[in-house]
Parts: C-alpha cells; structure tokens; sequence
C-alpha cells in the first residue's frame, strides 16, 4: 500500500513519482496482460463493459435460467457451423443436449423452456454436407 499524498505536492506529480517507483521495482512489468494490446478496443465504447465483464469472468447471466439455455442453443447452431471436426460437432452437441435433458426433468425457472434436445447424427450429417458444399 503507498502512503498518503503529502501536503503541498501536487497530485499529478505524486501519482507520476508512485508509477515510476513501481515501475522501477519490475511491479508494473509483473502485471497480467503486460506487452499485450487491451482487449475489446475494436468494439465501439459501452459504459457498462466492466460490469459485463465482470458477469462473463463469473459465468453470470441477467437472464432467467430456461433463457439463458435458449440463447446457448442458438449459439450452439452457430458454432457447429464454424466447427473444424466431426468429433467437435459431437461434443458441442452432446454438451448443449445434456443441459437441455437437465432442464426438460427439472425445469428451470422462468418461460417454459420450449427446447428439445439436437439430433446429433441429423447435425453431423447437415455439417458433413455443408462442407463438401464448401469445398466444390
């Protein structure tokens, strides 16, 4: 912990002289993410980014619980899409399924959940075709 800013010396030249201290310790050269551009800076500016991700760091989500299974559903579409193995396809799958099976015996709170599980071998098979589409 530093200590207090003295009487009489600016805070700008206070703060500056605590910043080069740590730095000439190696404190700053120790931190996470040193060298390393600051994520997110392509996206446009949200005044609420650290509150989203604190939220995504926590696996925390504003949405009800039988939503929230909804929206991973609809991703799961999109990242069996951009998948690169049958097996990974498999398991995107089998992984959204198990959750929904979950949720069908014990329902979540919130709207009906509306969800039945993916046919994983129908899924393989759309990628499959998707694929040898791709390629000709």
């Amino acid at each position: 912990m530093t200590e207090r800013k003295p009487p009489g010396v600016s805070f700008e030249s206070w703060v500056d002289k605590q910043i080069r201290e740590a730095e000439e310790r190696g404190d700053v050269s120790q931190l996470p993410g040193f060298g390393k551009p600051l994520p997110g800076l392509e996206r446009p500016y949200d005044e609420t980014w650290w509150i989203k991700a604190k939220m995504q760091r926590e696996g925390l989500s504003v949405l009800p619980p039988a939503l929230a299974l909804r929206k991973e559903a609809e991703d799961v579409v999109e990242s069996v899409a951009r998948a690169r193995t049958e097996a990974e396809v498999r398991r995107v799958l089998t992984e959204v399924n198990e959750k929904i099976n979950k949720a069908l015996l014990m329902p979540p709170e919130g709207p009906p959940l509306n969800l039945k599980p993916f046919d994983v071998e129908a899924a393989v098979q759309e990628w499959r075709e998707a694929r040898e589409r791709k390629r000709d």
